[in-house]
């Protein structure tokens, strides 16, 4: 998976329940549809927030270390 930004990972739009029972039947095979859908894409989303946040980890170990020789050259 490609480095990606915070700013990459979009999370997915909430789906849409019906109030009527009525509806949510006569849309049954949609609406599940929408749900599993949306249940597949949240855990892309979460996939994409880990490799963000391993990263950003990463990058602040390295900067942390860089802070460090830069301290260590001005004394």
């Amino acid at each position: 998976m490609p480095v990606a930004a915070a700013a990459d990972c979009i999370p997915p739009e909430r789906p849409f329940l019906p109030q009527s029972l009525e509806d949510m039947r006569a849309y049954a095979d949609l609406l599940r549809s929408d749900f599993e859908g949306y249940i597949a894409d949240i855990q892309e989303y979460f996939r994409c927030l880990d490799v963000e946040r391993q990263r950003a980890f990463q990058e602040a170990r390295e900067v942390s270390e860089d802070y460090g020789k830069l301290v260590e050259l001005l004394e």
